[in-house]
């Protein structure tokens, strides 16, 4: 009962959920991926696969493809200014892309 002002207030805000359900299935692959880096083989191994995993979900973030960012990032990556490497990020291909489509 000393609570109850809390767990009542997505009563009274309609863009306040009862659960948080939505963002429990958005991160689950992400905790499935930790527990399955405790079998990659070696700490730097973990690493690069979590790495792999965080890129493919700004791909699914920004609803990027994510074969044909990876073939982008392979064309573009020796011609990138080590500077400007996050020109090579998911987001900034999809916006390239947006800004290059025809009128």
């Amino acid at each position: 009962m000393t609570r109850w002002e809390q767990l009542s207030n997505y009563l009274m805000d309609g863009m306040l959920e009862i659960d948080n359900n939505k963002i429990e299935n958005v991160i689950r692959p992400v905790a499935l991926g930790r527990k399955n880096y405790l079998f990659a083989g070696s700490h730097e191994a973990a690493q690069r696969a979590a790495m792999s995993y965080s890129f493919f979900a700004m791909c699914k973030k920004e609803e990027v493809n994510p074969q044909q960012w990876l073939k982008y990032v392979f064309d573009q990556i020796m011609d990138t200014n080590i500077q400007k490497i996050q020109q090579l990020l998911p987001k900034n291909y999809k916006l390239s892309l947006i800004k290059n489509q025809p009128k």
